[in-house]
């Protein structure tokens, strides 16, 4: 089988790094894109992934982009991961920048690196074969929590876009795959959301025995997308055992409970 090559969106950290690595030790050719240059020039040397610096919020960066790949080589998969989280406020403290610029990174991203990259994905299976679109959310989309809502918005948008995808693309050999991750331990992701007090930020894990990982995710995306091409998943939800809903956390130790 020829070599199939993914696009990875917010690859210079977290869940896209990871995913990029294990796509490439499967033998990917990747296109890792995120807007810290630097990082993704040490994922490339160490990885191979070629990388490709965007801001998708930008649309002179996305249109980039797709003149780039359109002219380096097909595009099987877009594995759309970046996004993020800002505040922890109520919605009556919230501010409006915040939610705005979650809006924009995890819905208007989503909806202009979809379009996009669909005619390229269209020709990449012209001949036969089929194409990818996955979108990584969170749990997040699907359940409110107080003080996330912001949050909780933008995730569900984006959810929204993959899930409407899947209906307008209906008849194409397109999949669209949402995986939605609960409480994942990354290096930035809770940092950036409480804008950088990594004491706070430590204590959304403090207790929690063994939360998700960067590349567990990665593994669960590498799983989708190595299947049959007519298997599709249409939502892949993943949380750390000891997160049993979004609101219900174990602290502490796991164990087996002890007859009375």
């Amino acid at each position: 089988m020829a070599t199939r090559r993914a696009v990875v969106t917010g690859a210079s950290s977290g869940i896209g790094e990871a995913t990029a690595r294990a796509l490439r030790q499967r033998g990917w050719d990747v296109v890792a894109v995120a807007r810290r240059a630097d990082r993704l020039e040490r994922l490339e040397a160490e990885t191979g992934a070629v990388a490709f610096a965007a801001d998708l919020t930008v649309d002179a960066d996305v249109e980039a982009l797709t003149e780039w790949l359109e002219d380096s080589g097909p595009v099987h998969s877009l594995v759309h991961v970046a996004g993020g989280a800002r505040g922890t406020d109520r919605v009556e403290d919230s501010l409006v920048d915040d939610w705005q610029w979650m809006f924009e990174v995890n819905v208007l991203s989503a909806q202009r690196v979809a379009a996009a990259l669909l005619p390229l994905l269209r020709s990449s299976i012209a001949s036969g074969g089929h194409a990818d679109l996955l979108f990584v959310t969170s749990t997040a989309a699907q359940t409110a929590y107080a003080g996330g809502v912001g949050y909780n918005a933008a995730k569900a948008g984006e959810a929204m876009v993959a899930h409407g995808l899947r209906l307008e693309l209906n008849g194409e050999p397109i999949r669209v795959i949402e995986v939605a991750p609960g409480m994942v331990r990354t290096d930035e992701f809770a940092l950036n959301r409480l804008g950088g007090d990594r004491s706070a930020a430590d204590a959304v894990y403090a207790g929690v025995e063994a939360p998700l990982t960067a590349e567990d995710v990665a593994d669960v995306i590498v799983y989708a997308l190595g299947l049959p091409g007519h298997v599709n998943l249409d939502v892949i939800t993943m949380r750390p055992v000891a997160q049993s809903a979004q609101h219900l956390l174990a602290r502490g130790p796991l164990h087996p409970r002890r007859p009375d």
